[in-house]
């Protein structure tokens, strides 16, 4: 098994690789579980070791869209920004699948940015990676047919699991998607007859999408 000084050497600095070992607490999350939620306050910050974890937003009236996904040696740049302004989080992070990651006291942020040049551009890169997927999800919001969206969200999905056999309901995808049951399933059966997917109850096989 591969030790963290080994899985980062090509991140860190040696010093930091000290630090991350001696100050990082190990944390499991069950699928399903919600790492952290909407007005909560951020203590630590997470780099992801293993598993997948599902970053949403949460409007006023309740209503869920998927912003991005993490990624083994990933972090998330929501929870850096609240870090740094110590503010409650705004956004809903879900353990997609079981989940190992370290979690890092947020009272380092500022003094390893100053300190050590691999962090700080850690941070930045992960910064920059992350407006680049919320800008792509706002065109998809804005430019593109549901039934595009649909295929794009159906894609990304398969892309974070692995798999072309997803384990959704046409609830679980509205929810995401911010619309409502009906429209998901008229769209999904067009898809069908198009010889895109299969549905069974409760899972979708993907055969050819976009």
């Amino acid at each position: 098994m591969i030790n963290n000084k080994e899985r980062f050497k090509y991140l860190f600095e040696a010093e930091l690789l000290e630090e991350i070992e001696a100050k990082a607490r190990p944390a499991s999350i069950l699928a399903g579980e919600t790492i952290i939620n909407i007005g909560q306050l951020v203590k630590e910050m997470p780099i992801l070791l293993s598993g997948i974890i599902k970053i949403t937003r949460i409007d006023e009236k309740g209503r869920e869209i998927l912003l991005y996904y993490l990624y083994p040696e990933e972090s998330c740049a929501m929870t850096f920004t609240c870090c740094m302004e110590q503010f409650p989080s705004e956004i809903k992070a879900v353990a997609e699948e079981d989940v190992a990651m370290l979690l890092l006291p947020i009272k380092l942020m500022d003094s390893w940015m100053n300190k050590y040049p691999t962090w700080k551009s850690f941070v930045m890169k992960t910064i920059r990676m992350r407006f680049n997927e919320l800008l792509k999800t706002i065109d998809h919001i804005a430019f593109e047919k549901m039934d595009e969206r649909l295929e794009h969200y159906l894609s990304e999905k398969a892309k974070a699991t692995g798999s072309t056999l997803l384990n959704l309901s046409h609830q679980d995808i509205a929810d995401e998607m911010a619309t409502s049951r009906e429209v998901i399933s008229r769209l999904l059966k067009k898809l069908e007859t198009d010889n895109k997917v299969l549905l069974y109850r409760s899972q979708i096989k993907l055969l050819k999408l976009k």
